[in-house]
């Protein structure tokens, strides 16, 4: 699956935001988006995922696995988002926040072994019965995020997510969400001001507002 964005423009009004003339991410690609405050990286985020605010007029078109996903709704694109909160549903324990993401044909025990195995993958075995308020950061982040994985999205979205992290947690984190996007061949699009989380990524980087 590759994810491509073609000729893109949003503008608030009558103020030019953001320009792209053309980027492809291939799959298992981490391409990293920086810029100032105000260059429009969360703004290209929410464009891809169809989350656009009504406020911004944008053309372009985003293709992704060959399909034309522009004016698709975000549930139709099958894109995948993490942000710098977690998002977990307090209410729900673990294994039911990592069920949340399956499909809804998936039943009964097929679909406890894959949340049990899901949570092993990432080092959480047991940790289903567990209520997400009494994780550590970093776990509630690996379940975010597996919980994201767990919904087979094609491409991945990533909004400054290991921000709120401390540095002993960040570098962890961070290696478990870009190991899982190249393992399952996501295009991933990271938004980040720490050049640190665009050096771990170690593919190409797009920097807004430089002109």
């Amino acid at each position: 699956m590759s994810l491509r964005i073609d000729d893109l423009v949003i503008t608030l009004g009558d103020r030019p935001l953001l320009a792209l003339p053309a980027l492809a991410v291939a799959p298992g690609e981490v391409v990293t988006v920086m810029g100032p405050s105000g260059a429009g990286k969360s703004t290209l985020l929410a464009f891809l995922s169809g989350t656009l605010d009504a406020a911004f007029r944008a053309r372009g078109r985003v293709w992704l696995a060959g399909e034309d996903v522009t004016n698709l709704p975000p549930h139709r694109r099958r894109i995948g988002l993490l942000f710098q909160d977690d998002l977990l549903f307090p209410h729900l324990s673990v294994a039911e926040n990592l069920a949340f993401g399956l499909a809804p044909g998936l039943r009964g025990a097929a679909r406890r072994a894959r949340v049990a195995q899901a949570l092993a993958e990432a080092e959480l075995a047991g940790f289903g019965p567990r209520d997400p308020a009494t994780l550590s950061g970093g776990q509630r982040a690996r379940v975010a995020l597996l919980r994201t994985l767990l919904a087979a999205p094609r491409a991945l979205l990533l909004d400054e997510p290991f921000s709120k992290l401390d540095v002993a947690l960040r570098g962890r984190v961070r290696d478990f969400t870009f190991a899982a996007a190249r393992r399952e061949g996501l295009p991933c699009l990271l938004v980040t001001h720490d050049p640190a989380d665009a050096e771990a990524a170690g593919g190409r980087v797009l920097e807004l507002g430089r002109g």
